[in-house]
């Protein structure tokens, strides 16, 4: 990345008007949905901005859940036989056109993955819906891994992510 973005949640205050990230569905969701979303504790939004004070990417991260019967059996041998373990879903991630190809998306995705990391509240995986094959071969190019019945939805073990951060 050649410009400096400074990430943090989004306020009532910041200007989303300037934001287009080629998508019309996520471009809507983040000029008129996501707030109201933020006010009933649906999701929390993160913005990356420039000095400048324009959005330059954002993503949400909301409390979900994972099936056990939805992951794949090598990764449930390991875990208790609960129904469902707890994650995080990153429901969107966006990258505005002026700021695509800069390696801004992983950069996003490598920060929500540390809050995960971070937060007080255990959490087995970050879960992703992707949009597109293309949006889950990104993910998949950052260690997700899709459920296999359902190829645009992809996980990653928190574990690795506090592995690599150890290292």
């Amino acid at each position: 990345m050649s410009a400096a973005f400074r990430v943090s949640r989004l306020t009532p205050q910041t200007n989303r008007d300037n934001f287009h990230s080629g998508s019309s569905a996520l471009d809507r969701y983040f000029h008129s949905q996501v707030t109201q979303d933020i006010k009933r504790n649906i999701t929390a939004c993160f913005i990356a901005s420039t000095d400048e004070g324009r959005v330059a990417a954002f993503y949400t991260l909301a409390s979900a859940s994972i099936l056990l019967n939805d992951l794949p059996p090598d990764i449930t041998r390991k875990l208790p036989r609960y129904p469902s373990v707890p994650a995080v879903r990153m429901g969107r991630l966006a990258v505005d056109q002026s700021f695509q190809g800069q390696g801004l998306g992983g950069a996003m995705l490598a920060d929500a993955l540390q809050r995960c990391v971070a937060a007080e509240i255990a959490a087995y995986a970050l879960l992703v819906d992707a949009k597109d094959t293309q949006a889950a071969e990104f993910y998949a190019h950052h260690g997700f891994i899709a459920l296999p019945q359902q190829a645009l939805t992809l996980f990653l073990p928190l574990a690795s992510v506090q592995t690599l951060t150890r290292s």
